[in-house]
């Protein structure tokens, strides 16, 4: 990657290069060779989208961890395809393909992804509004082999879950295939955010997935605040950065229960289900809400923390750091869980690093990449603390990392509150506006979300595409599975525990 990124900067200026990233036009020859290495080492796929008549793509340069945004115009609603060499990109071209009817030419797979026939307009956000097809039955990839059985699970579940349908084959108990079919709780977020005033945007991209309310509200209000040229007060990022950690501390804890839970240990679960309750209930009297909705927006914070808010996040810090070491003593001391847990949905290295699979996903095989680290921004560029990572990549790993991320943030809420600055909590936008773009990469718990948007004179905005760090790990989730027992698929979902939400947008 860093090889084209010369090639590009030596032949071209950078359109934008103020609002978090250097935007770069291209063409067709260019995207084709962008593409092509995007397979290399130093190169990582962070988003592709449909701008209008245009595809742009997002990448990370994994030696500088500098960002850029390449755009191709495609008059006649063709592109060549990314995925076609590039396997973490197909998804995405089919999501594109649904929503804006542009088409990559040259596609491994030209099935729908989010479109199920049951919309009332093909592609409601491009240009070809023409009345929706009769929905027909999806075309799952067929497995041959002597013995082999299909075993189709949901879209609905049992218990309180999103849907998702999963298409197992099998030979006797072994896992051979698992495919999956998403899409079930499309939204149509980008189209109800396309024109939208920035407070209504903030507010429908807080509700992209609701375990990751403060990630998105952080990551839209840094692009904002990145297009318009805003300084958030010094106190407001502080406490952005504090509720970023609630919510981390939050999910992990869920996470590591929820693990045990799916091994059938169910002591596990109840003892991770109180520690979790104390955070909500701190943040719920720090910030007003137990998920910590709306309290970022651009420019600021809507809530500032009082001094009963930061005594009860500061009794809840201690409370957990009193009761979270016999937690991880008795999951570690358990065999009958680790035999479970151990060398469970291995993930290769390879793959994480091919995929930049954010997160305990990644970070549990390998890939050390943590944006608040990577990119450091503030203030996480003024506070040290520790990305634990592992090598071994099965399910015993990812709750290991989780671990040690509950452990590094229940410091990071301790020194966030000790060094909490005086002062205002919020620089509203306010007109003139001028026509710009503006990214942001924060990290949520489950690792990396991506928010690109484009705000118009009106202070309206444009354009915005949003993307969870699930969009990279559903199809790893695929295969890790292969040759584990069909019993073992639940652990291997729970310790991804991707978004369906976050991806169906």
């Amino acid at each position: 990657m860093t090889a084209f990124w010369s090639f590009i900067t030596k032949r071209r200026r950078p359109a934008r290069d103020a609002h978090g990233f250097a935007g770069y036009v291209v063409d067709a020859e260019e995207w084709r060779a962008l593409a092509t290495a995007l397979n290399g080492e130093n190169a990582t796929l962070l988003g592709l989208w449909g701008d209008g008549e245009s595809i742009r793509l997002a990448a990370l340069d994994a030696v500088t961890n500098a960002i850029a945004v390449f755009s191709l115009a495609c008059p006649e609603g063709r592109y060549p395809s990314v995925g076609r060499v590039h396997a973490p990109a197909q998804r995405p071209e089919r999501a594109v393909r649904d929503l804006t009817g542009l088409v990559a030419d040259g596609a491994p797979d030209s099935r729908a992804w989010l479109d199920h026939g049951r919309w009332g307009l093909r592609h409601p956000l491009g240009s070809a509004r023409s009345a929706a097809p009769k929905a027909k039955p999806y075309a799952f990839l067929a497995a041959e082999g002597e013995g082999l059985h299909e075993i189709p699970v949901g879209p609905v579940h049992a218990g309180i879950i999103e849907p998702g349908h999963f298409r197992f084959t099998a030979n006797g108990e072994t896992i051979v295939r698992l495919e999956e079919r998403l899409g079930f709780v499309h939204k149509g977020t980008n189209k109800l955010i396309e024109g939208a005033p920035l407070d209504v945007a903030a507010r429908l991209a807080a509700r992209i997935s609701g375990d990751s309310s403060i990630a998105y509200s952080f990551a839209f209000a840094r692009a904002a605040e990145a297009a318009l040229g805003i300084d958030p007060p010094d106190r407001a990022i502080w406490l952005c950065a504090l509720m970023a950690e609630l919510e981390r501390l939050a999910n992990h804890l869920g996470d590591i229960g929820a693990v045990c839970n799916d091994a059938a240990f169910a002591l596990m679960p109840a003892h991770c289900a109180v520690l979790r309750e104390q955070v909500l209930r701190a943040a719920a009297k720090a910030f007003g809400h137990r998920l910590m909705f709306d309290r970022i927006v651009p420019g600021g914070v809507a809530t500032d923390l009082s001094a009963e808010g930061a005594a009860a996040i500061s009794a809840m810090t201690d409370h957990v750091r009193k009761r979270f070491p016999a937690i991880v003593e008795l999951y570690d001391d358990t065999p009958s869980l680790q035999d479970r847990t151990v060398k469970t949905g291995f993930l290769s290295a390879e793959l994480a690093a091919a995929f930049g699979a954010g997160g305990f996903v990644g970070r549990a095989s390998g890939r050390l990449f943590d944006a608040r680290k990577a990119l450091a921004y503030a203030p996480y560029d003024d506070l040290a603390f520790d990305v634990p990572v592992r090598v071994d990549g099965d399910v015993n790993a990812r709750v290991w990392i989780r671990i040690g991320e509950v452990e590094q943030s229940l410091d990071l809420v301790d020194r966030i509150l000790a060094r909490l600055p005086e002062g205002p909590i919020l620089c509203a936008p306010t007109a003139p506006y001028a026509k710009a773009e503006g990214l942001a990469l924060v990290e949520g718990f489950r690792g990396d979300v991506l928010v690109w948007l484009r705000i118009g004179t009106d202070g309206l905005v444009e354009r915005c595409h949003l993307r969870d760090p699930s969009w990279f790990q559903w199809p790893l989730l695929e295969a890790v599975v292969e040759n584990n027992i069909v019993a073992d698929f639940p652990l291997c979902n729970k310790s991804f525990n991707c978004s369906y939400s976050g991806h169906d947008l």
